[in-house]
């Protein structure tokens, strides 16, 4: 995997890091493609048991990298081919993924940088973050999946006046609109995300992906079939040693272990 994106696995955290801090960690073919892989391969490992999707430098992610889009531009390629070959097969991944996916915004999330964050499960961001739906200001409509993810956060409504009208929101306005979980102090992102991470790997992984199931169903089905999903992903987790495990130890007064089976 090319040095612009760094895939590391350590004690069941998936680390997928952005490498481009000169650029700051904009999206060229290249990093689009190591980023897809290292999410689909992450999302696909039975020894990941949570995701942290992080960036180095001054920024998180800025988006689409515009100096490869304005010579791809010049060629007569336009971007609706990066978008399903690349775009599309990350978001998928990273939201398909039957385990947590954590975001450390550690700077600027711009563009489709911005919905990467969105697409994660947890937001953690630094108070030297800042957000920005910048498709406006090139003459483009959002993508990767910024559509279906910016309005499940903050309503229709709102989504689109951040889309049509792009400003770039401070990380404390961004927390009280929703957009991230928790705001911390720069030099604590990373010793914070570790430690939620670490405290994930070690939880119920099997529960926390019928969560993800059950919460992404319910957005598009009615009360009666998400109550009958939910049925049948309580039988499968009740089914796991887990569980049976997690019962017993309560019993006993003990502090349960998860293994993930």
């Amino acid at each position: 995997m090319p040095d612009n994106v760094v895939y590391d696995v350590t004690e069941g955290v998936g680390t997928i890091t952005l490498n481009r801090p000169d650029a700051l960690n904009s999206l060229d073919s290249a990093t689009k493609a190591a980023l897809r892989d290292a999410a689909t391969a992450a999302a696909g490992d039975d020894s990941v048991r949570v995701i942290v999707l992080r960036g180095t430098g001054r920024a998180f992610c800025v988006g689409q990298d515009l100096r490869e889009h304005a010579a791809a531009l010049e060629s007569g390629n336009g971007l609706a081919n990066t978008v399903r070959e690349h775009y599309n097969p990350l978001l998928r991944a990273l939201t398909s993924a039957p385990k947590p996916v954590i975001a450390a915004v550690n700077g600027v999330a711009a563009g489709a940088g911005a919905a990467l964050a969105f697409a994660s499960d947890l937001r953690i961001a630094s108070d030297k973050a800042a957000i920005n739906l910048a498709f406006a200001n090139i003459g483009l409509t959002a993508d990767s999946g910024g559509s279906w993810t910016l309005p499940r956060l903050v309503g229709p409504a709102k989504a689109l006046e951040l889309l049509m009208l792009p400003e770039t929101i401070g990380i404390e306005q961004a927390a009280e609109l929703g957009l991230v979980h928790r705001v911390v102090p720069a030099e604590e992102l990373d010793a914070v995300v570790g430690e939620l991470a670490a405290k994930m790997a070690a939880g119920p992984t099997a529960a926390y992906a019928a969560m993800k199931k059950a919460v992404g169903f319910a957005l598009t089905h009615s009360l009666d079939e998400t109550l009958e999903l939910e049925a049948d992903l309580q039988d499968a987790c009740a089914a796991t040693e887990d569980h049976q495990n997690a019962v017993r130890s309560f019993l006993a007064k003990e502090k349960p272990t998860f293994t993930g089976r």
